[in-house]
C-alpha cells in the first residue's frame, strides 16, 4: 500500500503485516534507528530474554518501577487481544489514534521502516513513541531468541535473561545450549545482567557467555532468591513479608529477577526503594497467565506454550485452589512447538480436552494428535472453533469444575474476545 498518511492508514499499514513473519538480524533496524535519529539512546532500556516468564518478569518492574514513581515504558509480544497492549507507557495503553500516527512518522522519517517485519515495526514504533514521550525507564521483551532480536538494537543499560527452555528449535537451534547461547548474547560489555533459575547446562552457557564479553551477573539461587513465603535475600537487601498478584510457584523466580533489576537500576541512580518493590509486586497484572475469570464454572486462562510453560501450570494445578478440582480443557498449539511432550504432562490432569485450532496460519490441525490425545485423557473431543470448544468445556464443567483455556497465547487471546461478548453462565 502507499505511504500512509493518517491515523487510520497507518493503523492499516501496520496490520498488514504478519505477525507470523519472521527474519531475524539487526540490519534493517540499526539502518532505522540511523534514519530516525537514535530514539533508542534517549532511553534507559531494560532488555528481558528467555524462553518462559518474561512478559510476566517485564509486568512486575514496570509496576515496582511505576509505584516508585517513574514514567515507564513497556514493550511486550504478543498481545492477546489487541496490538496497542504491546506498547503502553504509564500503565495504559497506546490508544488507536496515537499508534496510526506513530506508525506514520516511522515511516516519514525511515524510509528502511517499510521493509521491517512486523516485529521490527513495532518495535521502531515503541521506541519512537517511549523517547516522544520522554520516559524514564524501558522495559523491553524480547520477541525471539535475543542475538538476532529486533530489541537488542535499542543498546541496553539492563539485561535479564529468565527461564531458558525448548522452543522455537528452527530458529535457535535443537538443544539447551543452543537455545541459551542466542538468548545470552543479549548479554553486554559492562552492562549487568540478571539470570533467574536455569537448567544446570543452560546456566552453563550463560556464564560462559558472560564471561567471554564481560558482563557481571546476578543468578538466582546464587546472588539472590524470593521464596514461596515471600522472603527476598539479595545483594544488600532483605525483604520479608512480599506478596505477589500473580498465581504460581514460578513467579516467584520471575519476581526475584525484576526485584534485582530494581535495585541495579537504583545502583544506577534511579530511585526505588522497598516501599515500591513491596506495592508493585502487589499490583503486577499479566493477563493469560494462570488468569481467573469468575462464573460458574470459573475459567483459568494460561498462554502455557511449550514444555516448560506446561510444566508450571501442572504444578499451580496440583496447589490450591484448582488441587482436587475438576479441570476441562480447551487446548490449540501452533504448528512449530513440541506437542507431545505438552500433551502427556498436561492432559492426564484433565477430566476431559476440547481440542480446537488457533486462530493464525500457524495453528496445528488437532487430527494430528487427536489419537494421542485420547490415549491420555478419558474424554476429548474435537470443537471446530475455540468458542464451540468453550461451550462444550462449560457444559461439562458443571458446578465443581474449573475450564483450563492453554495451549497457545492466540487461544487464550480468542477467548479473551469471546468472553467480552458471552457473559459467563
Amino acid at each position: 500500500m502507499d505511504t500512509p498518511r493518517t491515523a487510520d492508514e497507518g493503523l492499516q499499514f501496520l496490520v498488514t503485516r504478519s505477525p507470523s513473519t519472521v527474519v531475524l538480524g539487526l540490519a534493517r533496524m540499526q539502518e532505522a534507528l540511523e534514519e530516525l535519529g537514535h530514539p533508542e539512546l534517549r532511553l534507559r532500556s531494560v532488555q528481558v530474554a528467555g524462553t518462559n516468564g518474561k512478559g510476566s518478569t517485564c509486568a512486575f518492574l514496570d509496576a515496582i518501577l511505576r509505584a516508585a514513581g517513574h514514567r515507564v515504558g513497556l514493550y511486550t509480544s504478543p498481545h492477546l487481544v489487541r496490538v496497542n497492549e504491546r506498547i503502553q507507557v504509564g500503565g495504559v495503553a497506546i490508544d488507536d489514534q496515537t499508534l496510526g500516527m506513530r506508525v506514520v512518522e516511522v515511516l516519514r522519517k525511515s524510509p528502511a521502516a517499510a521493509g521491517a517485519t512486523y516485529f521490527e515495526l513495532g518495535t521502531l514504533v515503541a521506541l519512537e513513541h517511549f523517547a516522544g514521550e520522554g520516559v524514564e525507564v524501558a522495559v523491553l521483551e524480547v520477541g525471539l531468541g535475543g542475538r538476532l532480536d529486533a530489541t537488542t538494537a535499542a543498546r541496553p543499560r539492563l539485561t535479564a535473561l529468565t527461564r531458558v527452555g525448548m522452543d522455537h528449535l528452527e530458529f535457535l537451534g535443537d538443544s539447551l545450549q543452543a537455545i541459551a547461547r542466542e538468548k545470552a548474547a543479549i548479554l553486554r560489555p559492562g552492562v549487568p545482567g540478571v539470570v533467574g533459575a536455569q537448567p544446570p547446562e543452560a546456566l552453563a552457557t550463560i556464564e560462559t557467555v558472560a564471561t567471554s564479553v564481560g558482563a557481571p551477573l546476578w543468578v538466582d539461587g546464587r546472588d539472590f532468591s524470593l521464596d514461596g513465603l515471600g522472603r527476598y535475600r539479595g545483594p544488600g537487601l532483605a525483604l520479608d513479608g512480599l506478596a505477589l498478584a500473580l498465581h504460581g510457584e514460578h513467579q516467584h523466580h520471575n519476581a526475584a529477577v525484576a526485584v534485582s533489576c530494581a535495585l541495579l537500576l537504583e545502583r544506577q541512580g534511579l530511585a526505588v526503594g522497598t516501599e515500591a518493590i513491596r506495592t508493585g509486586l502487589q499490583r503486577t497484572r499479566w493477563p493469560g497467565r494462570l488468569e481467573q475469570v469468575p462464573g460458574h464454572p470459573p475459567l483459568l486462562l494460561d498462554g502455557a506454550h511449550n514444555e516448560d510453560g506446561v510444566a508450571a501450570l501442572v504444578a499451580a494445578l496440583d496447589a490450591p485452589p484448582y488441587a482436587g478440582r475438576a479441570v476441562h480443557l480447551v487446548f490449540g498449539v501452533v504448528s512449530d512447538k513440541r506437542v507431545e511432550p505438552m500433551l502427556r504432562a498436561l492432559l492426564p490432569r484433565c477430566t476431559s480436552a476440547a481440542l480446537t485450532r488457533v486462530p493464525t496460519p500457524r495453528s496445528l490441525d488437532p487430527a494430528a494428535y487427536v489419537a494421542l490425545a485420547r490415549s491420555l485423557c478419558p474424554r476429548v473431543d474435537v470443537a471446530p472453533s475455540p468458542e464451540e470448544a468453550l461451550a462444550l468445556a462449560r457444559d461439562r464443567a458443571g458446578p465443581d469444575g474449573w475450564v483450563l483455556v492453554a495451549g497457545s497465547l492466540y487461544l487464550v487471546g480468542a477467548v479473551k474476545t469471546l468472553l467480552e461478548h458471552i457473559p459467563a453462565r
